[in-house]
């Protein structure tokens, strides 16, 4: 195990009158679980003092020595402090910077290689770096600054704050400018732009993972991402600790005159990673992080499709039946899953015999793989722990002993769905192997359910079981863990798939039988008793205490004490547990289908996860105010986290959704990167094909979508391959527009679309922003120019959204749309050539098979397309065979003043060509069968 100092006797050696002090300023926040710290008492602090200074690598490697200053013992505010610090200043890359303080005497946790890999080898000349670190020697404490080395401007800056750092208190505070626009620091449900100032109050971001049913704001929920982005009109920059344990991150806590940003962690080391970003370009920071966390994994083509889903499908009629209602309704349906409903008392791994029987879910599958859909189920972490009943996936991971212990060796226990549950440990090294054997078995093509993907839900890890869990069985009794079944199962032979089935909706469950839903809401910070009372064990109950909305660390999930196969303890590695589990997952997927892309959804998630899987917004509620906040959640991910594959639950998962509600949701779902409908057992059905409204939404949304698909297909592409972003802000793209910089009700799809969707209740009016530009509307491709300005448009029907297209670029998309992505595959191009106020565009198309992982260049096929003078250039790379009639249909030119006298293709005359005078849209006929490289001329 790491080296952990005692706690006790945190104030030995301090004079009376700070001790006095101290004890005066360190409290319980009112209202919250969460310890209150004066600012101004930890600011007096004495810090440290510089010893020694040695440079290396050309100077581009800064050692500091750090000690207390001679004959003080620091604030030792909830510990003593750690005599002497060694900080490592890397200039790494030009426009990466990494800072790592680190106790010198002892070895302290730090996030693994194994979970964060770093860059190897990695320096730079201070002199070819666009950041510069700078420190104090005099006067005291030590400091240290971030810099712009072009401008000296202060990116980042501990003067006037004293660094602390104590065994289990570590903290950091750094001046935010006056208008300070922050971004990131999630996981929450705020709006994009942070409010650094709330009212004077300041804000709180915690990171400490929780099982978080409805999302609340102002509450720590299921991911922990330690980044934010900082964005001025001089530029904009990145700024990452890597660190995995809880922590409050504060902004402006001391008061509206002095703003700033100060990291309170309960442990690790302190790891920062500054990013330069660019003073034109905001997007240049988003590649960087994804240089240091690895860039995005690619998804399979089919992922991009529409996927439906509800908790409370009751048996394989049901889920027949839904499969069914799609077809009848028209509305293409690309994937359908099934939730825990599918299980034998909630058992990973297993299939209800009578609900839903092997040899009937098989059949849904071949009917679904048949007609070119996919399946997916959820696969969460607990095992119910059933020793000696002939469970297997207990008893193999057992054998190999892979779950999470006690102190006192004995198997840790928790309280999900199953009742009494075990939690892998994902550090230990028979793990991987137990996981991918039973994702083999049970998965299995040939004897199995055939999945097509993974859907990993509850892995903080959660649990039910409220701390102290001093008797887990009891508390499974009381909560009727695992439920009881509340309807007869159908008859095994009962006919599936007749093509005119009128049960395509399911009643929800009793509230007898879902009693869980008041656990989720429950707050441990509303109990009456103190639950860490009497509690000495530092693990358990730390001195400082996160402001977690469970409550205690351990409230709700797995013990804080426990020490992991690889000595680690859950205190520090209880954040990276989701992730493990994704990486374990995806390891598992392609061991099952090796070559193949799998897609993995998951809730939880830390810093670099979107190597391997993308992330659902998690347990939302069906409300118009959640709908709204949508956006500001898939924008931290896909812009700020480097998780592109991103979406909310369409039309809400708790609570009863509307029909107008869902009709507008499944517009702006078309939009999310990761689109599902996905709902609650308790809720009313809600699938787009039970009412008229959002039937006709739904099916003018995914219509929509399915023809840019190639598009965002392409956007991901370039996310995995550069760290390019799928979904943007209007400021990345308009840096030096302060309207925009608190604009989150709309987004950039891909490098080109901008999104404005209707968020008001029962409206058909929406107020949006057009930056200074030349803009298209999508719908007809008829020219709109702005000087910055906000546009009310009326009249927008639940089928519509509007959309906009940016001057300069040119969109490929499918002529047509289909019922699912395979015969969309069959589909000719069309390209949209919507060009800027100088007469020019341009544009890319990726395309391969979808599925194989990293296929060779030769196999691919990467179009550019370039529009100036007149002249459409279409060239590239043209490996990938997409058959005969897969080649380019039309291609529309928006902006042209007049009809030509002449269009030619690669120098032939083209007759089949239309000029719109009101939309001064040309439209023609190409007609090139093949992707293919080819020239267009207006003449």
């Amino acid at each position: 195990m790491w080296w952990r100092s005692s706690v006790s006797g945190a104030a030995v050696a301090i004079s009376s009158t700070l001790f006095t002090t101290l004890f005066a300023a360190v409290a319980q926040a009112p209202g919250s679980f969460g310890t209150y710290v004066d600012p101004a008492v930890l600011d007096a602090c004495p810090g440290y003092v510089t010893r020694k200074v040695t440079t290396s690598r050309g100077g581009s490697e800064v050692t500091i020595q750090l000690g207390l200053p001679a004959g003080k013992k620091g604030c030792a505010v909830f510990g003593p402090d750690v005599e002497e610090l060694t900080l490592v200043a890397t200039y790494e890359t030009d426009s990466r910077l990494h800072v790592k303080i680190t106790d010198s005497k002892a070895r302290r946790y730090e996030v693994p290689e194994s979970v964060f890999p770093r860059p190897k080898g990695s320096f730079t000349s201070p002199k070819k770096s666009d950041l510069k670190f700078s420190y104090t020697t005099s006067p005291n404490p030590f400091s240290f600054t971030i810099s712009r080395a072009s401008t000296n401007e202060v990116l980042f800056t501990t003067a006037g704050h004293s660094i602390i750092f104590e065994d289990q208190y570590l903290r950091v505070k750094t001046a935010l400018p006056q208008s300070a626009n922050i971004y990131g620091l999630g996981e929450t449900t705020e709006w994009f732009q942070l409010d650094t100032d709330n009212g004077g109050n300041g804000t709180v971001r915690t990171l400490w993972s929780r099982d978080a049913f409805g999302i609340p704001q102002n509450s720590n929920l299921y991911g922990n991402h330690p980044l934010y982005y900082d964005h001025r009109t001089s530029g904009t920059h990145g700024v990452l600790l890597l660190n995995s344990n809880g922590m409050d991150i504060k902004l402006n806590q001391t008061s509206p005159s002095d703003r700033s940003l100060e990291y309170n962690v309960i442990g690790g080391v302190l790891d920062f990673y500054f990013l330069a970003g660019s003073d034109k370009n905001p997007a240049a920071v988003a590649k960087q992080y994804s240089d240091l966390a690895g860039r995005s994994v690619e998804f399979p083509y089919w992922s991009l499709g529409f996927h439906q889903c509800r908790f409370g499908y009751k048996n394989f009629v049901d889920v027949a039946n839904v499969i069914d209602g799609y077809k009848n309704a028209g509305i293409p349906l690309e994937t359908m899953w099934t939730d825990i409903d599918y299980m034998q008392d909630r058992l990973i791994f297993t299939v209800d015999p009578k609900y839903f029987p092997l040899d009937r879910l098989r059949e849904i599958v071949s009917h679904l793989h048949a007609n070119k859909q996919k399946y997916i189920v959820m696969t969460d972490p607990a095992v119910a722990y059933h020793p000696d009943t002939g469970y297997g996936a207990l008893d193999r991971g057992l054998k190999k002993d892979v779950f999470l212990k006690n102190q006192n060796g004995s198997t840790h226990l928790g309280v999900v769905w199953p009742g009494v549950t075990a939690y892998p440990d994902w550090f230990h090294p028979n793990t991987q192997d137990w996981w991918t054997g039973e994702f083999k078995s049970f998965y299995s093509a040939d004897t199995g359910v055939d999945i097509d993907g993974v859907w990993i839900d509850m892995n903080e890890p959660a649990s039910f079981c409220e701390f102290p869990c001093n008797d887990p069985y009891g508390a499974a009794v009381e909560q009727k863990l695992p439920p009881a079944r509340d309807t007869l199962p159908p008859s095994h032979d009962a006919p599936i798939f007749s093509g005119s089935s009128s049960n395509t909706t399911v009643s929800p469950r009793s509230l007898d039988s879902t009693h869980f839903t008041h656990m989720f809401s429950k707050r441990q910070s509303e109990a009456t008793v103190d639950p860490l009372e009497g509690v000495t064990d530092p693990l358990l109950n730390p001195p400082y205490r996160i402001a977690n909305t469970a409550g205690a660390l351990s409230s709700r999930t797995a013990y804080t004490n426990i020490v992991q196969a690889n000595n680690n303890t859950q205190y520090d590695t209880h954040n990276l547990y989701g992730s493990m589990m994704s990486t374990a997952t995806r390891n598992a997927m392609i061991s099952r289908r090796p070559n193949r892309r799998p897609l993995i959804i998951t809730r939880s998630t830390f810093a670099g996860a979107g190597r391997h899987v993308g992330k659902w917004l998690g347990d939302n509620l069906s409300t118009w105010d959640q709908y709204r906040r949508s956006i500001g959640g898939m924008l931290n991910f896909a812009s700020i986290f480097n998780i592109p594959m991103v979406g909310s639950d369409v039309c809400g998962f708790g609570d009863n959704t509307t029909e107008t509600l869902c009709a507008r949701w499944a517009m702006l779902g078309a939009f999310n990167p990761f689109y599902r409908n996905h709902n609650i057992d308790t809720g009313i059905s809600q699938e787009f094909y039970v009412w008229p409204l959002t039937t006709e939404a739904a099916k003018a949304a995914i219509d929509t979508r399915y023809r840019l698909l190639d598009y965002l297909y392409t956007a991901f592409h370039s996310a995995h391959v550069d760290g390019s972003t799928v979904l943007s802000p209007l400021w990345y793209q308009y840096p030096k527009d302060t309207t925009t910089y608190p604009i989150d009700l709309q987004f950039f799809y891909g490098p080109s679309l901008l999104v404005s969707p209707v968020t008001e209740e029962n409206s058909t009016t929406v107020k949006y922003y057009l930056p200074a530009d030349t803009w298209y509307s999508f719908a007809d491709l008829s020219a709109v120019s702005s000087k910055g300005e906000w546009v009310t448009q009326q009249d927008v029907s639940y089928t519509q959204i509007p959309l906009h297209i940016k001057g300069g670029s040119v969109v490929p998309l499918r002529n047509e749309s289909a019922m699912t992505t395979t015969e969309l595959r069959k589909k000719p191009f069309s390209i949209v050539v919507a060009p800027d106020a100088q007469g020019k565009a341009s544009g890319v198309l990726y395309v391969d098979d979808g599925e194989t992982i990293d296929p060779a260049q030769s196999k691919t096929t990467q179009v550019t397309f370039t529009f100036s003078g007149k002249k459409l250039s279409v060239g590239g790379r043209f490996g990938y065979d997409s058959g005969f009639g897969v080649g380019w249909k039309t291609v529309k030119i928006a902006g042209v003043d007049k009809q030509p006298a002449r269009v030619s293709v690669d120098g032939r005359a083209v007759k089949g060509v239309k000029y719109d005078a009101k939309t001064k849209v040309l439209e023609v006929e190409v007609a090139i069968d093949r992707l293919r490289a080819f020239e267009l001329v207006l003449a």
